[in-house]
């Protein structure tokens, strides 16, 4: 399998405040990779980090042999990063239309599928047709977060980064999303990094999967391995799942 991200002894945090420490991992093209750990153990980071939005210390970071870690955020944009943070970040004074078209970038066919438009956006979440006009402050969270996905899959990324989207929603829509994301990752063939603290929902869609701890991999595996093994995944989540 051809290898899309490759991350080397990547060091980073926020200012002069390093959160991560040495982390190494990689991701090949068309595979879904769980990010895992407790509050605090630095995945937010990681992920802010692959788009851009840290202060890197050390390390390298490739897509598709592509140096990113020299490079602005708004340019790990044009060259295939597709982000959706907590905040979600959509333009709330606009339409849900206008939110996809503000953003939309031209097919790249990175991943040999369709490119992705605001009508196919609208095709995996039948909600947002139905509310193409109305403003982003009208939508309920879990609309908001669906328009936040469709932000990112029209930008047409090569790794579309996931941070928390299952967060506080109702189950009803938490469904809707895992098929949606299930879709565009084993369906489309999108490669996914996703951050959850639901980690059962996550590993069922995921190739592999990585547990950070104090800022550090503590455990790297096929998802499989962990969604099979309740006592390893306690062990390594167990604070959180006491929560």
């Amino acid at each position: 399998m051809t290898t899309l991200l490759q991350v080397e002894q990547l060091s980073a945090g926020y200012g002069e405040a390093v959160v991560l420490n040495d982390i190494s991992l990689s991701l090949g093209e068309g595979e879904t990779l769980a990010l895992l750990g407790r509050n605090g153990t630095g995945k937010t980071t990681l992920m802010d980090t692959l788009a851009g939005a840290t202060r890197q210390h050390g390390g390298q970071i490739f897509l598709g042999g592509q140096a990113l870690h020299t490079l602005p955020s708004h340019e790990r944009a044009a060259a295939g990063i597709g982000w959706v943070p907590q905040e979600r970040n959509i333009f709330k004074s606009l339409t849900v239309q206008e939110n996809l078209t503000a953003v939309q970038r031209p097919g790249r066919h990175w991943h040999g599928s369709r490119a992705w438009t605001p009508e196919r956006v609208y095709e995996l979440f039948p909600r947002l047709a139905e509310r193409k006009t109305n403003l982003g402050t009208q939508l309920s969270g879990g609309e908001q977060q669906m328009l936040a996905v469709g932000r990112a899959l029209v930008l047409n990324p090569r790794l579309l980064l996931l941070d928390e989207p299952l967060e506080g929603l109702a189950p009803i829509i938490v469904e809707e999303l895992l098929r949606a994301i299930a879709r565009i990752t084993r369906e489309e063939g999108l490669s996914a990094i996703i951050v959850e603290q639901h980690p059962q929902a996550i590993l069922k869609i995921s190739h592999r999967a990585v547990v950070l701890d104090h800022g550090r991999v503590v455990h790297a595996s096929d998802a499989d391995t962990l969604r099979e093994n309740p006592d390893l995944l306690d062990s390594l989540l167990g604070v959180a799942r006491k929560l």
